[in-house]
């Protein structure tokens, strides 16, 4: 099976197409640009380079969230986008379950940390186990601080991968008990190859979607949505 799988859930963007296991191509980019200029681009980039005819794809692997609310729009609209165009499944992979398979069978908890700002970090916490990819805690948004606790309960050593890192590595360092080390740059972003990778597995459960059916996990309010509920609070006094 063939799976085009992307992801700008965060400041990188990517795509990859994947076909029986094998990674055919992946294109990446972390840096100074909107998705909307890059996402579409790369696309076009790995179909010219493999001779990718987007009609022999079976479905698309989407990021499906949490993750930067733009940047998770953006990948939606364009998976939707070709999912209608194309007629093909889509596969939503949750954001926090896709960066934890960047390590895969590892004997130590996976904790990816993405930055969720005011105060907050979108995270999971997970283990391997037969081989597979199991949550302990699933996705949530919560303080570093209710993480670092349940990290400490837990009492096991644990891998930090993610943007977060960046915001809560000394706050980690400072107040985790536990061991405790962070992924290499190759592995501690989003990738579209483990979104593929994730999501054919997910495609063999029968865990798809149609592209009318697809929607983003947000897991919080946008802002526009506490905006109004705010004004509404007002003007109800």
């Amino acid at each position: 099976m063939k799976i085009l799988a992307l992801d700008s859930s965060g400041m990188a963007a990517s795509a990859a197409v994947l076909e029986d296991d094998k990674l055919l191509a992946e294109y990446t980019v972390n840096y100074k640009k909107t998705h909307s200029q890059t996402l579409l681009p790369m696309l076009d980039t790995i179909a010219a380079m493999i001779e990718l005819d987007l009609n022999t794809v079976d479905a698309i692997a989407i990021s499906s969230g949490p993750g930067s609310f733009t940047g998770l729009r953006i990948g939606s609209a364009t998976a939707k986008g070709l999912g209608l165009a194309l007629d093909k499944p889509l596969i939503e992979v949750p954001t926090l379950d896709a960066l934890a398979y960047n390590i895969y069978d590892c004997d130590k908890i996976i904790c990816p940390i993405i930055d969720a700002r005011r105060a907050q970090v979108y995270t999971g916490i997970y283990e391997y186990k037969d081989h597979m990819l199991r949550a302990l805690a699933s996705q949530m948004a919560i303080p570093a601080a209710e993480l670092i606790k349940k990290l400490n309960v837990l009492g096991r050593e644990v891998i930090f991968l993610g943007d977060g890192v960046d915001v809560c590595r000394d706050t980690l360092d400072d107040t985790l008990r536990v061991v405790h080390s962070y992924a290499p740059a190759h592995v501690n972003r989003q990738r579209a190859s483990s979104v593929g990778a994730l999501g054919e597995i997910y495609y063999k459960e029968g865990h798809i979607v149609s592209a009318d059916e697809h929607r983003p996990e947000y897991l919080r309010k946008t802002q526009a949505e506490r905006e109004r509920e705010e004004r509404l609070k007002e003007e109800s006094r």
